[in-house]
């Protein structure tokens, strides 16, 4: 049983002074979020999916014990809808595979437009190989039910639990390893506000009460605005122990 806690992406502009101090150049950010934090979930994937390279050098960049999760490219997501999976399946377990030990999670997050399609997750899921652990962020509320909870269940696939402006914080564990996505405390808007200690406190006890049940935890903070997720992360780390 492991315990991950870290934030969604390393290097913003206004962490400096919060993590990184003012003026350090982009390429050096790396450096200091690895001082602070055993794992990470990158989210530039999402824009532009990396080369084969770029994970053989996070690979060899990152140090031992340390794992990326990494999040599934749009086109496949969001514009695609998982259509065209098997054509972007083979590039992703191409980076995949160079990323070796220091690989995670595969984080795929679908549209909030796209509708619960049970056959065409099913045939998604019937791609992915026993190697690459994935955790799916459904954002459209019609996925949310039993049907899809149990598929991902057989297929030993993680449901993302999520905290959100508007987004349903449902405590399902659907995979031998747990995955949450903290987008902030605000109910009315994404990627700002700073978590309270009584909140922290309250995941505190979540988390050990999956760990209890041996599963791994993976947990990262997406409310990057003005730091609060480093904070927030530094703090719920202390806590869990």
């Amino acid at each position: 049983m492991s315990i991950y806690i870290g934030t969604s992406g390393w290097s913003y502009d206004h962490w400096q002074g919060v993590l990184y101090p003012p003026g350090t150049s982009v390429a050096k950010r790396l450096g200091y979020y690895l001082d602070e934090f055993d794992t990470v979930e990158l989210n530039s994937s999402y824009y532009r999916w990396p080369k084969p390279s770029a994970f053989a050098g996070w690979r060899d960049k990152l140090p031992p014990g340390f794992r990326l999760c990494v999040k599934a490219p749009r086109w496949m997501t969001h514009y695609g809808n998982l259509t065209n999976a098997p054509r972007w399946m083979d590039r992703i377990k191409e980076g995949w595979h160079e990323l070796g030990d220091k690989r995670a999670i595969l984080l795929v997050q679908l549209s909030p437009r796209f509708t619960c399609h049970y056959a065409r997750l099913a045939q998604f899921l019937d791609l992915l190989p026993d190697w690459m652990s994935t955790a799916v962020e459904f954002r459209h509320p019609s996925w949310h039910q039993d049907a899809i909870f149990d598929l991902l269940e057989q297929r030993g696939v993680a449901y993302c639990i999520m905290s959100g402006a508007n987004l349903p914080c449902i405590l399902r564990a659907t995979a031998p390893f747990v995955y949450v996505r903290l987008h902030g405390p605000d109910w009315h808007s994404l990627y700002g506000g700073s978590y309270s200690d009584d909140d922290l406190r309250w995941w505190t006890d979540r988390i050990r009460e999956w760990a209890a049940q041996g599963k791994d935890v993976y947990m990262y903070f997406n409310n990057d605005i003005g730091g609060h997720a480093v904070r927030n992360a530094l703090t719920l780390r202390e806590m869990v122990g």
